[in-house]
C-alpha cells in the first residue's frame, strides 16, 4: 500500500481584530507579515485563465519605457543697478550702473531731507525677455 502524503496543517495565527469594510464584508486586521507573505506569493503564482494564444498577448502587455529628455539649467542673465536704500532696507529708487554719481545724491537729499540715513547698494536683477 503506497502512503498518501501528509499535508501539513497551517499554523493559526490569532487575529488582533475585526475591520468591517464598507461592502459589510469583515478583514480581518493585524496577521503576522509572514503570513501575508506567503498569500501573496500564492497569489501571484496562479495563472491568468487564458483562451487560445490571443489573450495570452493580451495578458501579458511589454511595457516600454518613456524616454524623458532632461533640459540643462536655463541660462538666468543679471543686469547691476545702484539701488538707493532707507534705515530699514527697503528700495526708494533704481538707478542704472553707469549712473552711481546719480544714486549718491540721490541718497545724500533723501538723508538730509528726513531723519533716517540712506545708502546706495549694488542690486542684480533678471533680465526677462531679451
Amino acid at each position: 500500500m503506497a502512503k498518501k502524503p501528509v499535508k501539513k496543517a497551517a499554523k493559526k495565527v490569532p487575529l488582533k481584530k475585526k475591520v468591517a469594510s464598507k461592502n459589510g464584508a469583515v478583514k480581518a486586521a493585524g496577521l503576522k507579515k509572514k503570513v501575508k507573505k506567503k498569500v501573496l506569493k500564492k497569489v501571484a503564482k496562479k495563472p491568468a485563465a487564458a483562451k487560445g494564444p490571443a489573450a495570452e498577448k493580451k495578458a501579458s502587455p511589454v511595457l516600454k519605457k518613456k524616454v524623458v529628455k532632461r533640459a540643462g539649467p536655463k541660462e538666468v542673465r543679471l543686469k547691476a543697478y545702484w539701488g538707493v536704500f532707507s534705515q530699514t532696507l527697503r528700495r526708494v529708487a533704481l538707478f542704472e550702473f553707469s549712473e552711481r554719481k546719480k544714486a549718491e545724491q540721490k541718497a545724500e537729499e533723501l538723508t538730509k531731507s528726513s531723519k533716517s540715513p540712506h545708502f546706495i547698494q549694488p542690486v542684480k536683477e533678471q533680465i526677462v525677455g531679451e
